[in-house]
């Protein structure tokens, strides 16, 4: 992988960890020589995510829409900065631009990003793996969601395995590169 999207909170959350295992995450990527696609701004985690891999002499794109900019949360030291129109096309974009997507804690918007994603591996708009970095099993309760989900008939196991899991950046990484996509078959037709 030469380049991967990470979807992310702009806030720190309340646990220390968080943000030091995003730093993290960049300072490891900027390691391997994997470019860091994200949303662009300069605060919470996603601004931890990109200092990490600057801080390290990574490449970092950022991608955020202009009301944003133009709210002063833009990273000003970024490698490249592109702006766009909407929520939309930024997500758009940064799935064009990356070989995979790693997802950190965050709040709504991070879920409907990662939710976009997956949806998309779904309905088989993109072949590209799609992790979870469980710091404190962040996301272990959306896992037996998606779990019930299963068992209740509204969603397929198959759909569960697109999501990589870990709480260990390397793993996630090895696993991501080992990653092979298979086409979903999203509708059983009786």
């Amino acid at each position: 992988m030469k380049r991967i999207s990470v979807f992310c909170g702009s806030s720190f959350g309340n646990e220390n960890i968080y943000a030091e295992q995003a730093y993290k995450l960049g300072e490891i990527l900027a390691n391997q020589n994997i470019e860091l696609v994200y949303g662009g701004a300069k605060v919470g985690l996603m601004g931890a995510v990109a200092n990490g891999s600057l801080k390290n002499g990574g490449y970092v794109t950022g991608i955020i829409p202009d009301f944003l900019q133009s709210a002063e949360l833009a990273h000003e030291n970024l490698s490249e900065l592109i702006v766009v129109k909407s929520m939309h096309e930024r997500k758009a974009l940064m799935s064009n631009l990356s070989d995979g997507f790693i997802v950190l804690p965050g709040g709504l918007g991070t879920l409907e990003e990662f939710f976009e994603m997956l949806t998309w591996a779904q309905l088989n708009l993109h072949f590209k793996p799609i992790a979870l970095l469980n710091i404190n099993n962040f996301y272990s309760d959306l896992i037996n969601l998606i779990k019930q989900m299963i068992k209740k008939g509204f969603v397929q196991q198959i759909n569960l395995d697109l999501i990589i899991v870990s709480d260990n950046i390397d793993e996630l990484l090895i696993k991501m590169n080992n990653y092979k996509a298979s086409p979903v078959r999203k509708w059983k037709v009786e």
